[in-house]
């Protein structure tokens, strides 16, 4: 119990940016995030007419859907990509179809996807 102790009084005497960096730091060691879910109120029928055919979709979601036909190479793509231990990356690839990264930009998606793809998974943008 005292080392509890001695990290909350050691969290206690962060400012708020080194409060914040530190949940940064936990989200990408962890891959968990830290923020809330938030409900957002559906579009209404204006809101979809008003969108124009020739708008881009600016976040992308990378899904691993099968681990191909080399899976240790995608098994170690996955533990780069995502920084997990090469368990976790193993339960990860097998348990395809599964969202790799969600909410990223376009180029670093089409990376992620390139990468997966060359080491033979097979990969999809959503």
């Amino acid at each position: 119990m005292a080392e509890l102790d001695k990290i909350v009084d050691q969290l206690s005497k962060l400012t708020v940016v080194e409060a914040a960096d530190l949940a940064k730091m936990l989200e990408k060691t962890w891959g968990v995030s830290a923020s809330a879910p938030v409900a957002v109120a559906a579009p209404s029928s204006e809101d979809k007419d008003s969108k124009s055919a020739s708008e881009e979709k600016l976040e992308y979601d990378v899904i691993l859907e099968s681990m191909g036909d080399k899976k240790i190479n995608v098994i170690k793509e996955i533990k780069s990509i995502m920084g997990t231990g090469l368990k976790e990356a193993k339960d990860f690839v097998e348990s395809a179809p599964k969202a790799v990264k969600t909410a990223i930009p376009k180029d670093e998606a089409e990376k992620i996807k390139s990468k997966l793809e060359s080491a033979g998974a097979k990969v999809a943008l959503k």
